[in-house]
């Protein structure tokens, strides 16, 4: 097989968004949810190859994910179809204007059955980066040894380990995951994590745990603050980039476009203050509308927010 750029893996749902609360019932709209699908979206409308892996039940929402991957370019050579389990759901509601709130639907679903078995092909395309994220480890015991096995995997072959915290409170505690994903930053050589994710994979907190994770051998750690840009650090510089002011719509999903825009400039080999910089407008692009990925550019349309508000492109 070919060369790919990136692969990636973990559990990709349904997402299921609400017009209002759900509580009230109401009209739902169904588009794709997942941390590392929303990454592989990313980066392939961007022109580069994505490998994503992962497990599908043999139901309908699966044909649905299954169709949507492949109609953004993403390669799904590598995903399996589980016939006794159920692809995952989740269902956002917009609780007030500006806050969001998801109600997972994945227990025991057949995505959380992610062993590494399915995983055994995942480098035969010999990817640059293999990109994870804390979410898949959570999920259960087999897809936590699966994600270190892959890790270990891909640091035998010399391919980089990209790894973003990405903690979920609702699907395990600070306890269980700070030792899990503490295991993974330190095997990983760019750790992408928000300033309150830093304590879990190191004993201190910023600066201290950058410090940490970089004497760990961690080549890159790259703080996602949100409304305030991006921090990186690399080889003892350190660069930062504010946030893209744009009207903000829905903010899920910005912290995966973010990861994707720096990736993106990584592997066309840009500095650090750039990567940063294609971070951002990703993330502006990614909460400029709704849905975790829909909204975001094509190579062609990165320079769209040099546009002057308001502006008409004739």
């Amino acid at each position: 097989m070919p060369g790919i750029d990136v692969v990636t893996f973990g559990e990709t749902m349904g997402s299921l968004r609400s017009a209002g609360l759900i509580r009230l019932g109401g009209a739902m709209s169904m588009t794709l949810g997942g941390a590392e699908s929303n990454v592989a979206i990313g980066l392939a409308r961007l022109g580069h190859s994505v490998c994503w892996a992962g497990r599908l039940g043999a139901d309908e929402v699966g044909e649905f994910a299954l169709r949507t991957l492949r109609a953004e370019a993403v390669d799904t050579r590598l995903v399996a179809r589980d016939s006794d389990r159920p692809t995952g759901l989740l269902l956002i509601e917009k609780r007030i204007a500006d806050i969001s709130r998801v109600a997972y639907y994945r227990a025991g679903s057949a995505g959380s059955a992610l062993d590494a078995g399915d995983l055994r092909h995942l480098f035969d395309q010999t990817p640059s980066v293999m990109h994870v994220t804390g979410i898949t480890p959570a999920l259960s015991p087999t897809a936590a040894a699966a994600t270190l096995w892959a890790v270990d995997a891909a640091r035998d072959r010399g391919i980089s380990v990209s790894f973003d915290v990405n903690y979920r409170a609702r699907l395990w505690g600070r306890d269980a995951a700070a030792g899990v994903l503490a295991t993974i930053a330190r095997k990983a050589q760019l750790v992408f994590a928000s300033d309150d994710e830093l304590s879990l994979v190191a004993t201190r907190g910023e600066p201290a745990a950058v410090a940490e994770l970089v004497n760990a051998g961690v080549a890159e750690v790259v703080v996602k603050r949100g409304a305030l840009g991006a921090t990186a650090w690399m080889a003892g510089v350190e660069a930062s980039v504010p946030a893209h002011v744009v009207p903000v719509v829905d903010t899920i999903g910005a912290g995966d476009a973010f990861t994707a825009g720096y990736l993106s400039a990584r592997l066309d080999g840009l500095g650090l203050e750039q990567r940063l910089e294609r971070g951002a407008v990703l993330g502006a692009f990614a909460v400029s509308a709704a849905g975790d990925w829909e909204s975001l550019p094509t190579r062609d349309e990165l320079a769209l927010l040099d546009g002057a508000a308001g502006s008409t492109i004739r």
